[in-house]
C-alpha cells in the first residue's frame, strides 16, 4: 500500500441527496416534504406544538422552587464526626473546619461552606469546630462536650446591619456635596 492509494472503505461516506432539482432526479418537486403546509417551508420548528390546543408540558402542575440565591452547605452530623474521630480519619485535637473534613472524606461538596447538625452524639471533649452554620442543637451538644463552635458565615441580622451601615454612609457622602 502506498500513500497515493489510502482511501475510505465503501460507504464510508454518502454523500448529500440534492433536492429540488428536477423531477428525474426523484427529489424534485416537493424535495420529499410531502405537500403544502407548515412543516413544507423552511425554517420550522414547532416542538411541542399542538395545533392550538394547550400544550402538555404547559398542562401538567408545577411544583417546587429553586431559590436563586440559596446558599449550598455540606451538612454535617455530629455523629458522624464522632464515628470519624473514633475511626482515625479526624483528629479531634486540631481544629475541625471546611478543608478537614473534606481531607477525612466527610464534608464533601457545600460550595458555600458546612453546615453543623445535631443528630448523633458527640462524646469526645474539645472539639472545636469552625463551620459556616450550626443549629442550636449542635452548638449545645458541642459546648456540654466541652467544645467550641465557630460560626463564620454571617447571619441575616449582620448582613442587613452592613446594607443599613453602607447606605448611611452613602446618604452622608451625598450629602456633603
Amino acid at each position: 500500500m502506498k500513500l497515493n492509494e489510502i482511501r475510505d472503505n465503501d460507504g464510508a461516506r454518502k454523500s448529500r441527496m440534492r433536492v429540488g432539482r428536477g423531477i428525474g432526479s426523484g427529489k424534485g418537486k416537493t424535495a420529499g416534504r410531502g405537500q403544502k403546509g407548515q412543516k413544507s417551508r423552511s425554517g420550522v420548528a414547532v416542538k411541542g406544538f399542538e395545533g392550538g390546543q394547550m400544550p402538555l408540558h404547559m398542562r401538567m402542575p408545577k411544583r417546587g422552587f429553586n431559590n436563586p440565591f440559596g446558599k449550598d452547605f455540606a451538612e454535617v452530623n455530629l455523629g458522624m464526626v464522632q464515628k470519624f474521630i473514633d475511626a482515625g480519619k479526624l483528629d479531634a485535637k486540631k481544629l475541625v473546619d471546611h478543608e478537614a473534613l473534606k481531607a477525612a472524606g466527610l464534608g464533601r461538596g457545600g460550595k458555600n461552606g458546612v453546615r453543623l447538625l445535631a443528630k448523633g452524639e458527640l462524646t469526645t471533649a474539645k472539639v472545636k469546630f469552625s463551620v459556616a452554620g450550626a443549629s442550636k442543637g449542635a452548638v449545645a451538644a458541642v459546648e456540654k462536650a466541652g467544645g467550641s463552635v465557630e460560626v463564620t458565615l454571617p447571619t441575616n441580622l449582620e448582613v442587613k446591619a452592613k446594607k443599613a451601615e453602607a447606605t448611611a454612609k452613602r446618604l452622608e457622602k451625598k450629602n456633603k456635596k
